[in-house]
């Protein structure tokens, strides 16, 4: 009986780890607003479409052109000071309210950003909203 409560137990964590992708997750209306520069970044950085779904849907991986394409996001979206530097309230601000909540407790551990570049510090500040809330973070 204990392992079956174990293996049950197991098997319910796996699934409220996955990333919510439905109709209304992420908002349609705030994939529509990043379009712009999902393209613009893409086509600066060289990402590939597969290297974004894959950290957005899927695990944490290094890439050069992944890591250098959530930094333009972040200049792209204008929420980042001349050196760089995110500003989360810019940030908040440049999402819908009904974002907020879920935004600020996925990177309330996340305040300082480490990497010897701000590609590196892009990454990792995405990484560390990942690992905080794997079900509600995605990269657009």
């Amino acid at each position: 009986m204990k392992q079956f409560i174990l293996i049950t137990f197991l098997i319910a964590s796996i699934y409220a780890q996955a990333p919510r992708r439905d109709a209304e997750y992420p908002p349609p209306e705030l994939l529509e607003i990043l379009k712009p520069a999902h393209d613009a970044c893409v086509k600066k950085t060289g990402v590939t479409e597969e290297a974004i779904k894959e950290f957005s849907d899927g695990k944490i991986h290094e890439d050069e052109n992944l890591k250098c394409y959530m930094n333009c996001i972040f200049h792209e979206t204008r929420v980042v000071d001349d050196t760089g530097n995110v500003h989360f309230e810019k940030l908040l601000e440049s999402i819908p309210q009904s974002l907020h909540d879920k935004a600020f407790n996925m990177g309330k551990k996340c305040l300082y950003p480490q990497g010897e570049n701000l590609c590196e510090r892009a990454f990792w500040l995405h990484s560390c909203w990942k690992t905080a809330d794997p079900v509600h973070y995605f990269l657009p």
